[in-house]
């Protein structure tokens, strides 16, 4: 124990100690954080930007209050220039022009944004409708009720955080791991550790150790930034679940640094090749954008990185309030991913560049 003190107080100070270390480990993950969640944590859905034509009474006849709800979905506008408002739609400016004849209500679009087209569309068609009805007398015979399934005080910072706190710790855990090994390699230090009377897991342990405590850190900092007034983060009561998994996150991408390190012969290959499985695992995982409408190649490709599992396992106690349930599958599979890499590196391990 005395020798897993020691190593383990000489790891963490050399982390401290090294600027690098510590701005690419906490500060530039924050960095992003900083400019997702001020950019994102007020996002709302766009509104798409629609013109009325000379007078229109579906829609002036409208109450205050239906106005009010109306105006939620489209960004209303009045002209009397008919030529200007269809051309503004043929550029894009507008998501759609609508004017009245008579009883005919008419929605000028364009197809070069069919999302916009189709959602102006819908919403007009559904107050026609509803006219139609009030002008029998009939009461509606149905109804349809929209509610969200999360708290509606969720914001963007929700999901942006987990998201960004497990691509931090996948750099950290892999970044500690390789630069120690090619370093301590470099230097001779594995070497003396191999002669001195030290045992092969008691250094290994400290690593792993050292590494849980900077994942640690990096999350109560995570976590403490964004639940400022500024950013608004809201945690489920089962958020302290992502404890585990942080620490199983911690171990498969510590396996990674492992790996990288026993192949690389110099810190700057080490760094280059850990960027190049973290960075576009970041991408590829959802940990900086939501993956539901990615291609369906995409989708399968992220299910087989150990970061998807991170990541949907914090979102599903930190932001959606899941129980212990949600995390027992990514936790499994992240231990088993460190398990297989792990042994691999072991195979690859050297205590010397000769």
């Amino acid at each position: 124990m005395t020798a897993l003190r020691t190593l383990s107080r000489a790891m963490f100070y050399g982390f401290v100690r090294d600027r690098t270390a510590v701005f690419f480990t906490i500060l530039f993950p924050l960095m992003f954080l900083f400019l997702f969640g001020g950019i994102f944590k007020d996002q709302s859905a766009p509104r798409p930007k629609v013109a009325e034509i000379g007078q229109v009474q579906l829609l002036d006849a409208m109450p205050a209050a239906a106005r009010q709800q109306l105006a939620k979905a489209l960004d209303l506008t009045q002209t009397a220039d008919r030529a200007s408002a269809l051309e503004r739609v043929r550029k894009g400016d507008l998501a759609g022009a609508v004017e009245q004849q008579g009883g005919l209500v008419t929605i000028h679009y364009s197809v070069g944004d069919q999302v916009k087209a189709a959602t102006v569309q819908g919403v007009l068609q559904a107050l026609v409708q509803q006219a139609n009805v009030a002008a029998t007398g009939a009461p509606p015979r149905f109804r349809l009720a929209g509610q969200q399934v999360e708290d509606q005080s969720l914001k963007t910072i929700q999901f942006v955080t987990p998201g960004l706190l497990g691509w931090a710790i996948a750099t950290g855990a892999t970044f500690g791991a390789a630069l120690t090994l090619v370093t301590w390699r470099q230097k001779k230090i594995l070497r003396r550790l191999r002669l001195a009377p030290v045992r092969t897991a008691t250094v290994v342990g400290a690593r792993v150790g050292v590494s849980m405590a900077v994942a640690l850190i990096q999350t109560a900092i995570f976590i403490g930034i964004a639940r400022t007034p500024y950013f608004g983060l809201q945690l489920s009561a089962w958020w302290w679940l992502s404890v585990p998994l942080v620490l199983a996150g911690t171990l498969a991408f510590l396996s990674i640094g492992l790996l990288v390190g026993a192949f690389a012969k110099t810190p700057e290959s080490a760094s280059a090749a850990v960027n190049l499985i973290v960075l576009p695992m970041g991408f590829l995982s959802g940990a900086f954008f939501p993956l539901d409408n990615a291609p369906g190649w995409l989708q399968a490709v992220s299910k087989v990185l150990p970061l998807r599992y991170l990541v949907d396992g914090m979102k599903n106690v930190m932001v959606r309030g899941d129980g212990p349930a949600s995390i027992m599958a990514p936790i499994g599979l992240l231990l088993a991913f460190a398990l297989l890499l792990s042994l691999l590196a072991t195979r690859l391990f050297r205590w010397d560049d000769v």
